[in-house]
């Protein structure tokens, strides 16, 4: 018997397997059909794959850019969840701007909530299960975590107001069917809201007819009036409701790029999702990696970058992804993610486990017996010692 490999070398070894020019390749891959030019230069990888890709995967590519925003007065909102996006199973994400003084009105959710400030600054309140409160001005780069069933409110400071990203940890959670303060009160009767408030019935005779969900109000004052105006010291809360990822001391920093990390270990009331903010520089590769226990959420926050999944079968696919784009690897998935662009990348990556966790592949291979791998991948053991044996997470070009 003799086996493909020993085959397929005699072939190269007589010229019979020759390397295929790129022009070649991709003159044969060319569309010559109908198609969206302007489409086709964003999805270069789809157009035109790498020869190592095969088979396929559900699309592990979505966008906010075309997500329909519900508009206010007060800023907008545009959502993707499961039914948008049907591989997005354990995470729905939101993209959402408040102008200055412009109010997400008080509302909680039957899921848990992690955003990230993507620009601005924002003051947000919480009651906790115990009725403990919280009032908290949040920037550019922070998160907070709302548990489920917590109520809140999110308002946009001055001058510009803030944009964020919300992840809720189901894919089928909807931020346009929140339980809303107004909502409630407009469809209880009066007289049992005298009974439940303590105050007359008339008392409640305007309350919005409609849903306000954003809505516009005068940018609020200092932050240490609203801490004085709902203050307890005996019901402060034991755990902080936001966490600074953006200047939190990276896992891993190197002269590529960097990888920074929140989840129950340090920002300890997020029980249910954790973050990873990831940073490269052009020409950095997010090295070949998976994550044994969650699915990866992405938003794509500045940059332009290439990745590539792998799955059984085996089933490789590469994809493209640019600023406010959305990308889901699934639990155990191996992927890795290219910064293909001239400016530096940036993404969120978010999972719904209450600890960050991911394999190296590198750290793998170099921490199992060199003869094993190399009659695994016919390498020569002095080449598989040079492999990085420190988990580097993000490699350079």
């Amino acid at each position: 018997m003799i086996s493909r490999r020993v085959m397929l070398r005699a072939a190269a070894a007589a010229g019979a397997i020759l390397p295929v020019p790129a022009t070649a390749r991709a003159a044969g891959t060319a569309d010559q059909g109908p198609h969206n030019e302007d489409i086709a230069r964003q999805f270069p990888a789809a157009q035109s794959p790498p020869p190592t890709d095969v088979g396929s995967l559900p699309q592990f590519w979505a966008t906010f850019n075309n997500a329909p925003r519900r508009v206010t007065d007060g800023g907008w909102a545009r959502q993707d969840t499961k039914a948008d996006f049907p591989v997005s199973d354990t995470i729905a994400g939101v993209n959402m701007r408040l102008n200055s003084g412009g109010v997400r009105e008080l509302h909680w959710h039957r899921a848990s909530e992690l955003a990230y400030v993507t620009n601005g600054n924002c003051r947000i309140t919480v009651l906790d299960d115990q009725g403990r409160t919280d009032v908290s001005d949040v920037k550019t780069g922070d998160l907070w975590y709302f548990p489920a069933g917590f109520p809140h409110s999110l308002q946009g400071l001055g001058p510009g107001g803030c944009e964020f990203v919300i992840c809720f940890d189901n894919g089928g959670a909807s931020e346009f069917d929140t339980l809303p303060v107004t909502g409630w009160l407009a469809h209880t009767p009066p007289d049992i809201l005298a009974t439940n408030f303590g105050v007359p019935a008339a008392t409640f005779a305007h309350l919005p007819a409609g849903d306000p969900y954003i809505f516009q109000a005068r940018p609020p004052g200092p932050l240490s009036a609203d801490m004085e105006a709902i203050s307890e010291p005996e019901r402060q809360p034991p755990q902080p409701f936001t966490f600074a990822l953006a200047s939190t001391p990276p896992l891993r920093e190197t002269r590529s790029g960097a990888v920074r990390i929140a989840d129950s270990r340090n920002f300890k009331i997020s029980n249910t999702m954790a973050a990873s903010l990831v940073t490269l520089r052009p020409g950095a590769m997010r090295e070949l990696h998976w994550h044994p226990n969650a699915d990866e959420w992405q938003y794509w926050i500045r940059g332009r970058g290439q990745m590539t999944v792998f799955s059984g079968g085996p089933q490789a696919v590469t994809q493209n992804f640019g600023p406010g784009d959305i990308g889901y690897v699934k639990q155990n998935d191996g992927h890795y993610i290219k910064n293909v662009g001239s400016d530096e990348l940036q993404f969120l990556a978010v999972f719904r486990a209450p600890r960050y966790a991911d394999v190296s592949l590198s750290d793998w291979l170099t921490h199992t017996p060199p003869a094993l791998v190399a009659k695994h991948l016919n390498i020569d053991e002095a080449e598989i010692r040079r492999f990085p044996r420190d988990k580097p997470l993000v490699v350079p070009q």
